[in-house]
Formats: C-alpha cells, structure tokens, sequence
C-alpha cells in the first residue's frame, strides 16, 4: 500500500491572541472519503477520519442492516485502487459461503437513509420491519456511576486532544470501566466503528454495556444501538423527539444532558436503580 491515510494532519496557521499575531504548527483531523465494497461491489461512501476502517465497515454493515452477525463476514481487506495497489480508502468485505448480498434492498434502503425528508413515522416503521428485539430488562446501573462518564470519555479520546475535531463514542460496562472507544469526524461513524470492534472481537448483543456518545443523541444514534441490544444510550447534549420515541417504542434508556452531577431521563428510567423521584 503506497499510502496509509492519516487520522490527523499537520497545517501551519496564524495564531491572534491579545493583538499578538504569530505563525504556528497546528494539527487538523482529517476527513477523507471511504468506500465499502462488499464482495467487490461498492455499497456505501462516507466522509470519516481514518482510522479502524475495518471495524467501521463491519459495524455499518451491522448497523445498517446490510448483516445481521459476526459469522456472515469471512474478510475485510483494504480493496485495490485504479492504479492496481491497495488503497486505504477502499475496504472490501468478503462474505461468507454461501451468504448472498439483497443488491435490491441494499438500494431501496440506502437510497431512503440518504433523504432528509422521510418523516418519523417512517423512519420507525423501517426500524420496526427489521425484526430488532428490545434490549435486555436485566442490566441495571447507579445512577451516580453515570456522572463520571463524560470525563472518561473526554480524557481518552486521544486525537481530540491533538486537534479538538472529533465525534467519540464509548462503551462501558456497568461499573462504568471503558471498554473500548473509537473516535471520528462523524459521530454516526464512531459509534459503528465502536460497535464494530465489538462485533469483530466478541460478537453482539452488547446487553451488559453502556453506550456513551460526545454529541448528542439523534434517531440513527439510538437505531444503531437497537441493532446492537445495547440498553442504556447516554449523551452530554439533548436527543431529538424521533429518537425519544424510538428509544420509548423500545425499551431503550436514553439519557441526555449529562454533564456535572445532572443528567436527564428520555427514556427506560427503570434501569436506573435509584431513580425514583425524591
């Protein structure tokens, strides 16, 4: 491979501080194209930091509905570019014998994922007909571990840290100890790059993991952790009415807004063991 994108990229800029104007070495998160291919036909292109390319493949494919399990995928391999090296910015996944890609439905649906005009009830329905099952009624956490989140988050996202430009999601068990967490310019591409890795490493459900989120807690953010049995989704910023809805139709807990000692409920308060009002 000739080249091997990079999630961050030095720039020089001008720096303005109290009237003082000085010339400095700075860092930008990088953001370039990657194409999914699954057995050599593209699928999908999306804009994302480089990085655990294969994990966000496996986790999209899962998330999207594309496949349902970890057994479905034989291999995932940087695809070859027009001038016949592999590039990093293709990665083609091989199914396994005998599973057979739904090209029709493939287009059916990503065509209507790519609109911004399909209304809620819609967009639930598609959620409905994929047969997801409700995430697990038996885990259960304190209420006080989910205050240190936030800061767990913040203090291991690594590139962040470099270039103050990217999404990041997180999962922890139900002491709030971080399990894995993957960054990237598009929130939604974090959480199928976490998911993914978990996916390739152990398999899904996640029934006993947390799944914390740096922006806030949209409609797709909330599907994909359905498609994943991940039971309690929590975010530092608000979620939107259909991912509340989503959330409620499910049984899925949903807290936003948490920062400092307070947090929100949206949904799936019972999984909270001492949240009952005061």
């Amino acid at each position: 491979m000739r080249h091997m994108p990079q999630s961050a990229r030095p720039t020089e800029v001008f720096e303005w501080d109290s009237g003082r104007q000085r010339r400095v070495l700075d860092e930008l998160a990088a953001e370039e194209p990657l194409e999914i291919r699954v057995n050599g036909e593209p699928i999908s292109v999306t804009m994302r930091t480089p990085g655990d390319d294969f994990e966000l493949a496996a986790g999209f494919l899962i998330t999207e509905g594309v496949i349902t399990q970890r057994e479905q995928i034989a291999r995932i391999a940087f695809a070859l570019g027009p001038d016949g090296e592999p590039s990093g910015n293709l990665v083609d996944v091989t199914l396994a014998t005998g599973e057979q890609l739904d090209q029709h439905r493939l287009d059916r649906h990503f065509v209507a994922s790519s609109s911004c005009g399909i209304c809620g009830k819609a967009s639930i329905d598609r959620v409905r007909a994929r047969n997801i099952e409700r995430p697990s009624d038996c885990f259960a956490v304190d209420p006080d571990m989910l205050i240190g989140l936030p800061d767990a988050l913040r203090s291991n996202q690594r590139i962040f840290g470099r270039t103050g430009g990217l999404h990041a999601a997180a999962l922890f068990d139900q002491d709030g100890v971080l399990v894995a967490i993957r960054e990237d310019i598009g929130r939604h591409n974090a959480v199928d790059k976490v998911i993914g890795h978990a996916v390739l490493a152990c398999g899904l459900p996640l029934s006993e993991r947390i799944l914390m989120v740096s922006g806030r807690g949209g409609f797709e953010i909330v599907q994909k952790a359905l498609v994943a049995g991940v039971p309690i989704v929590a975010s530092v910023s608000a979620p939107s009415s259909l991912a509340v809805q989503l959330a409620r139709d499910y049984g899925l807990t949903l807290v936003g807004f948490l920062r400092g000692v307070r947090f929100i409920i949206y949904a799936g308060e019972s999984r909270l063991i001492r949240c009952a009002p005061q």
